[in-house]
């Protein structure tokens, strides 16, 4: 079965990545070709050899960068020309990028806190621009009133951190509650063209297997992460999730 068209994921991490990109990409499931993008090719192969065996028949491409604008920029060029989504429209966009960062503040310096905010904010802000660059290229720049078409998802993956940071988390609070400040103007200035963003908190360890902690609600597997992915790619305009809590039955909150 031919994909239904195309998913950009940045993030291809083995745990949350993984599961987003096989449920995505999965024929019995989303259905659509993915382009992963990660810093470091050893993590593509190995996410990429996982679907392989895990997603079979999925089409599933890789891309190296990392969330500087001109190299984001150029992947997303990449993307724009590769055979394997030749008339492919975008249905999905993730970022997905890990960010941590502890230091007690006194020894944080000024380039090592506007650095995390550049790495982090400021490649979720080009990350932003180029996929909205491709949903409205793909599908027309018509407003949804005129349309009453869904051009697409935009997901932002966050954590607890956008909404409350514990000591020495100085550059991490500020730039988790940075994309989610983002997101929620992104969602009320894309809605009326069309374009669904979204941000979620996931609290609470993620792993890609279904094992015991899955089954009593102390950790979250990625697959169920993919399929709320999946699910909020699906809803229609008629009632659309901005913002979404995630976390496993046992986790405390």
């Amino acid at each position: 079965m031919p994909p239904n068209g195309l998913a950009i994921i940045i993030g291809a991490g083995p745990n949350t990545g993984t599961g987003i990109a096989r449920i995505l990409s999965h024929p019995k499931h989303g259905n659509m070709a993915v382009a992963l993008l990660a810093r470091r090719q050893e993590n593509l192969s190995s996410v990429a050899s996982n679907l392989a065996r895990t997603s079979p028949g999925s089409i599933i491409e890789t891309f190296t960068t990392d969330t500087s604008p001109k190299n984001l920029k150029s992947a997303f060029q990449s993307i724009r020309s590769h055979s394997s989504f030749k008339d492919l429209k975008l249905k999905v966009a993730v970022y997905s990028v890990k960010h941590s960062s502890k230091k007690p503040f006194m020894n944080e310096t000024y380039e090592e806190f506007t650095e995390s905010l550049e790495q982090y904010v400021g490649g979720a802000f080009t990350f932003a621009q180029e996929a909205l660059k491709l949903f409205f290229e793909h599908h027309g720049e018509a407003p949804l009133s005129e349309t009453g078409e869904k051009k697409g998802t935009l997901i932002f993956t966050g954590t607890l951190g956008a909404l409350r940071c514990s000591a020495e988390y100085a550059a991490y609070g500020a730039g988790r509650a940075s994309v989610r400040q983002l997101a929620q103007t992104l969602a009320r200035e894309m809605s009326a063209k069309g374009v669904h963003v979204v941000h979620t908190i996931a609290n609470g360890a993620i792993e890609d297997k279904e094992g015991e902690d899955q089954r009593i609600g102390k950790k979250m597997s990625a697959d169920a992460v993919g399929k709320t992915y999946l699910w909020l790619s699906q809803q229609e305009p008629e009632l659309w999730t901005h913002e979404l809590d995630m976390r496993p039955a046992a986790e405390k909150f």
